[in-house]
């Protein structure tokens, strides 16, 4: 796919996120909004799935770690095809299958249920180990965020991986700056982050702007064609990412927009769209 059409998924994925949250009355727009690009660019570029056969024994796994930014993930699998579309409205609801965190028992595509914060690393973890000692090809991918970071168990995962040398995995920070609490440099700070993996023996890339598909096709190809370590890439981008008045905005950390605010957002999203069809 070429970047053009997934800067225009990404935005369709946006508008899926929105949509979802203000039908659930509650979720995490920020980071979802922020992580819709490098959704977009893993399912409909990077990774090898098949919406049909979700379960396929060779497919490429990826474990959302930032659990909380479930309707990023519910989005894109939306549009990926795993599910339909209409069925994001029902996101929390009572009898939905779309939880407020990832259930791998009851979504197709989702390979890890994840929800505490610096588990989902430890499994993506897990994963490419069992890759490497069963021979099979597969690649994993996780998302963690720059506060998920500050969790100790994160550290544990990353010195693992390191010493196994498991060269098929990628793990990717979406580094917005904002947690639930501001800053995470004035929470806790985790910088620099992209040394601490390379003392784990990570091979890091650092992405200067991780809403820009260009740069994340870059990333990512460097990450494949890197052998003997696992990768991780360093992603800066905008928390509420598309969105005018959520764009690092702290207080869009966790809260679903009323009626007013979606049909703003969704405006938004709209311009994006006709500015994207212009080019």
């Amino acid at each position: 796919m070429e970047n053009l059409e997934l800067q225009k998924t990404a935005n369709e994925v946006r508008k899926g996120i929105v949509t979802a949250l203000h039908a659930a009355k509650a979720g995490h727009p920020g980071g979802s909004l922020s992580a819709a690009d490098v959704f977009t660019y893993l399912y409909f570029e990077e990774m090898n799935i098949d919406p049909k056969d979700p379960k396929k024994a060779d497919r490429d796994r990826f474990v959302l770690s930032k659990g909380h930014t479930a309707p990023g993930l519910y989005s894109v699998l939306a549009q990926r095809g795993y599910f339909p579309k209409e069925d994001l409205v029902t996101l929390r609801h009572l009898g939905s299958y779309l939880q407020g965190h990832p259930d791998m028992k009851h979504i197709p595509g989702v390979d890890m249920s994840s929800g505490s914060l610096g588990q989902g690393i430890s499994a993506a973890v897990g994963m490419a180990l069992s890759a490497k000692l069963s021979n099979d090809s597969y690649r994993v991918y996780t998302l963690l965020g720059d506060g998920e970071i500050q969790e100790g168990q994160v550290w544990e995962a990353a010195m693992f991986a390191g010493a196994r040398k498991l060269d098929n995995l990628v793990v990717i920070v979406d580094n917005n700056g904002l947690q639930i609490d501001g800053k995470v440099e004035d929470v806790c700070s985790p910088y620099p982050i992209d040394k601490k993996f390379e003392a784990f023996n990570f091979h890091v890339i650092n992405v200067t702007d991780g809403n820009d598909m260009a740069q994340l096709r870059a990333a990512f190809d460097e990450a494949k064609a890197t052998k003997g370590m696992p990768t991780a890439i360093v992603m800066k981008t905008v928390k509420g990412k598309g969105v005018s008045f959520m764009e690092n905005q702290v207080g869009w950390h966790g809260k679903a927009p009323n009626d007013e605010e979606y049909a703003q957002a969704m405006a938004d999203l709209e311009k994006v769209g006709e500015a994207l069809c212009q080019k």
